[in-house]
């Protein structure tokens, strides 16, 4: 089902803007959708698991040394990168 913008309450127009982290505007239509995620078998979460931590064992083996600010400034970066508006806790 579409809802447009000009037709919801207070709060669920609240809690979209709050989902969507922006405001939502008046002529725009919004549509919610729950998705199941696709089963996944005991043994295929196995070998995804075991190539994650090859993969990852791969990358530690050619990562140069570093200070933990140093780690903290890459992933506070990499935050940002997907929040912009992400301001780390200090």
């Amino acid at each position: 089902m579409i809802h447009h913008a000009k037709d919801l309450s207070v709060d669920q127009k609240a809690a979209i803007e709050s989902l969507l982290g922006r405001r939502v505007l008046e002529n725009e239509a919004i549509s919610i959708r729950a998705i199941e995620p696709p089963a996944v078998s005991d043994r295929r979460r196995r070998e995804q698991t075991a190539e994650l931590r090859k993969y990852f064992s791969d990358v530690d083996a050619l990562r140069q040394p570093g200070s933990p600010e140093e780690a903290e400034e890459v992933l506070t970066e990499a935050i940002r990168s997907s929040r912009p508006g992400y301001r780390p806790h200090r």
